[in-house]
């Protein structure tokens, strides 16, 4: 991201390698957590006070959270590339179902934005 990346706010990393907290220009920290899922998102509540908390992450931190139940909203990102092998978003989510109810989509040529809020 270089010396001033775009988030202008703490960021915590999942991580399975203890490091020591990156601190860049226009508010933006680096803080690596290693006990999961719970201590990563305890952090950003703290850190984020009265406003949101937004998850990113790879298949596997998605999963997680969407099992622990920890989600109230979902974005999800389409664009027209077929990668082949991979982990797939929603594998390994155990059998109870879950509802998501679309609130938003955008639609463009390159990529389709979707938001859904997780029926609870």
């Amino acid at each position: 991201w270089g010396p001033n990346p775009p988030f202008h706010m703490p960021v915590f990393v999942m991580t399975h390698r203890a490091r020591e907290t990156v601190a860049k220009e226009g508010g933006t920290s680096f803080t690596f957590v290693t006990d999961g899922i719970e201590g990563a998102l305890e952090r950003a509540k703290a850190a984020a006070g009265d406003k949101g908390v937004s998850i990113a992450g790879g298949a596997n931190t998605v999963q997680q959270f969407i099992k622990a139940g920890l989600l109230d909203e979902m974005q999800i990102h389409v664009v027209p590339v077929l990668l082949g092998d991979g982990v797939r978003l929603f594998d390994d989510l155990g059998s109870e179902q879950i509802e998501l109810e679309r609130t938003r989509v955008i639609e463009s040529r390159d990529v389709v934005h979707l938001r859904f809020r997780v029926v609870k």
